[in-house]
């Protein structure tokens, strides 16, 4: 009966095994899922997914395999309407025109000071209005409204790309690291930033070597040298969550690509820009971070750094303290980047937006001036000068 849902998932490199998909069908008999959607994701992801790291591309291989489909006319009749459609309802939509006349604050040290003031005296749920924190309005504070500057309180994601900063708890996936390549060619701008050598046991056949030993001594002396790797360091820095959703796809393949390429490749995810922390893993990027001093201490200045993001954020989260969209953060951007890049002279910004964009986001053209202009789209040709770059 899903036997087309199975194949996918075997095509996309899940390791399911028929003995799973028969203990699925075998609880789909026993009425497990009924006829709820939800019931049968959560039951067949128990059934056949044995590694959370495979929970990525099975949610991907179920969103393409059960696309549009719809719970029967009988069971939506017997459930409620969903809070989440309800509060849709009430997010606000402003024309072109409308939008002109909603006006700023006026600058962080404004909006952080009338949020303190607006938490001080607000006392009950507000909807629609242009002042206090609530939904659905034109208040600097709060969700599903809309404001040229504010602060985003209690909204799942992004709408207009407009806050400063997010109070909430969000949570990123990592990259995937296994996903295969459409094309080689990323691969290929990569080997440009390729110096080899001969490290370690002496592994590897020398046939060359053998045959000229052989014939000088008259007999079979097999000669035997270390496996040649690339020697050239990488320090990868990701940004991820946000802007860069849409972006997920490419630096997935440049992820792998790298991972292929390089012997040497540390990697580390950030969100929007660089502060006093790092994580490897986005499921535990709260309970497990990574301080920047350490990995300034870890890692000897002959790496060479890539950072990947779309450079596209609030200016005050590059000069401003406490401009982290996110957490309070006691020393700018700007100071963490510039300890960054001393420590590491070469580096690069890989930006996945396309470059014809960049003059129009004031925090790109920051980064850009930063990196003294290394910043190179995410594309092939952009990848091959970005290489280019950092052989030098």
């Amino acid at each position: 009966m899903f036997i087309g849902f199975f194949l996918e998932l075997k095509q996309a490199r899940l390791p399911v095994s028929l003995r799973e998909y028969l203990t699925l069908l075998e609880a789909m008999e026993r009425g497990l899922a009924d006829y709820s959607i939800d019931d049968f994701y959560y039951l067949s992801r128990s059934c056949l997914v044995k590694d959370e790291t495979n929970l990525d591309k099975f949610d991907r291989v179920f969103a393409h395999v059960f696309k549009g489909l719809e719970q029967p006319e009988g069971e939506s009749e017997m459930r409620e309407i969903p809070a989440d459609w309800l509060k849709k309802l009430a997010e606000r939509t402003l024309t072109d025109e409308e939008k002109a006349l909603v006006q700023s604050l006026g600058g962080w040290e404004k909006l952080m000071e009338t949020l303190a003031q607006r938490l001080r005296e607000q006392k009950g749920r507000h909807q629609g209005g242009s002042k206090w924190i609530g939904t659905a309005g034109t208040s600097p504070f709060g969700a599903y409204g809309y404001n040229p500057e504010g602060i985003r309180i209690g909204q799942d994601g992004n709408r207009n790309f407009r806050a400063v900063k997010v109070w909430d708890k969000r949570e990123f996936k990592n990259l995937d690291a296994d996903i295969e390549l459409g094309t080689r060619n990323i691969k290929i701008a990569l080997r440009r930033l390729r110096r080899f050598a001969r490290q370690g046991a002496a592994t590897q056949l020398d046939l060359p070597g053998t045959i000229r030993s052989t014939a000088k001594k008259g007999w079979l002396d097999l000669e035997m040298v270390p496996e040649r790797h690339n020697a050239v360091k990488v320090l990868l820095f990701l940004d991820v969550g946000g802007s860069m959703d849409p972006h997920i796809q490419v630096c997935e393949e440049l992820f792998s690509a790298a991972r292929t390429e390089f012997k040497h490749l540390e990697y580390f995810y950030f969100h929007n820009f660089i502060y006093e922390r790092l994580w490897r893993d986005n499921r535990r990027r709260h309970s497990e971070p990574t301080p920047t001093w350490d990995v300034l201490h870890t890692y000897p200045h002959d790496y060479k750094a890539i950072f990947v993001g779309d450079a596209s954020m609030s200016p005050y989260e590059i000069v401003n303290e406490g401009g982290s969209v996110e957490h309070w953060n006691d020393e700018t951007g700007l100071v963490w980047i510039q300890r960054v890049l001393t420590v590491y002279p070469k580096a690069v910004w890989l930006n996945p937006a396309p470059a014809e964009w960049w003059d129009y986001t004031r925090s790109t053209q920051m980064i850009r001036q930063i990196f003294s202009d290394r910043m190179f789209p995410l594309t092939l040709d952009g990848l091959d000068q970005a290489m280019r770059s950092l052989s030098r």
